[in-house]
């Protein structure tokens, strides 16, 4: 009896296994569960300006349309891919940590191997985007006066002959001329409610006919800028907190993303020198997949929150 008291003090005082869980497994958890509150704050405060500035807010189907070596319009297709490679990379972590608890190095090695190129991949995959989201679209929009709160206001064009499908499809009365960047409706509304008995001057821009008017008042802008004067004032898709937030959150999670890509390889190299083999364990490899599972949760939330809500 007085041995078993021993032992639950000497649990409670530390040691290495307090709780049965060992003091590095631990301390990550702490770290997980800290860093979940701080991605939380971030998309709560994204959610909030989301709805708050509902009518000015870019539709992510209109945003997100680029393919890689494919030309034409595919919302959210690469986006979708992306995800699949990043869930498809917390499966083989899975299987890595498996593979160590069995003390088979052989495993270990190979699904860790595809876990650093699942997140390569998918770190590749994301500056393509970022690439994309600043560059903008060919046609760009149309930089006016400020909108609600002080927000530069865009009006999207299109080809007169182009995207009557679109138009038809998409046609959203309430939402204004944010709502369908392919429509006709969007740059006419936003010039004048009576779109129909309006009569405009055109002028080609890029192959696409804009009123001259509009031309006048504003200017055409592109993308989403992070550097010059124009960084940060205003994007083409817009109210100007939507690139940002963009930026911030995925550009964070990206970080995270990239330190565990960084870790992986550290801990590849440790099992090709029988580091672990010596030791006796891989829980290493295991701690290393708690973070990688929470980094591909993460993704999971800001995907929903950034391209589905």
């Amino acid at each position: 009896m007085k041995k078993k008291e021993t032992q639950n003090t000497d649990i409670w005082k530390g040691g290495d296994r307090p709780m049965e869980a060992s003091y590095g497994k631990l301390m990550m958890w702490f770290f997980l569960i800290t860093d979940a509150l701080t991605f939380s704050a971030f998309l709560g405060a994204y959610g909030y300006h989301r709805f708050t500035h509902f009518e000015e807010w870019p539709i992510a189907d209109h945003v997100f349309t680029h393919f890689p070596f494919i030309s034409g319009h595919y919302p959210l297709f690469y986006v979708a891919l992306m995800t699949f490679i990043l869930i498809v990379s917390s499966v083989t972590m899975v299987l890595a940590v498996h593979a160590g608890k069995h003390m088979n190095k052989k495993g270990v090695v190979i699904w860790l191997f595809l876990t650093i190129i699942g997140g390569a991949t998918f770190l590749g995959s994301q500056a393509w985007e970022w690439y994309h989201f600043i560059k903008g679209t060919k046609h760009g929009a149309v930089l006016v006066s400020s909108g609600q709160h002080g927000q530069p206001r865009v009006a999207h064009y299109v080809s007169t002959e182009s995207h009557d499908h679109d138009y038809n499809h998409s046609k959203k009365e309430k939402y204004g001329p944010y709502s369908d960047p392919y429509s006709k409706e969007s740059l006419y509304k936003f010039h004048n409610e009576k779109m129909e008995k309006e009569p405009f001057n055109y002028k080609y821009l890029n192959g696409d006919m804009v009123p001259e008017d509009l031309l006048k008042e504003g200017r055409v802008v592109r993308g989403a800028p992070l550097t010059g004067k124009d960084a940060f004032s205003y994007n083409e898709y817009g109210h100007t907190t939507f690139s940002n937030f963009f930026y911030f959150i995925t550009g964070f999670h990206g970080f995270h993303v990239f330190t565990g890509v960084l870790i992986n390889i550290v801990i590849f190299v440790n099992v090709l020198n029988n580091v672990y083999q010596r030791r006796g364990h891989y829980e290493m490899v295991e701690k290393v997949g708690l973070y990688w599972h929470f980094v591909d949760l993460v993704w999971v939330f800001v995907f929903t929150f950034f391209y589905l809500v």
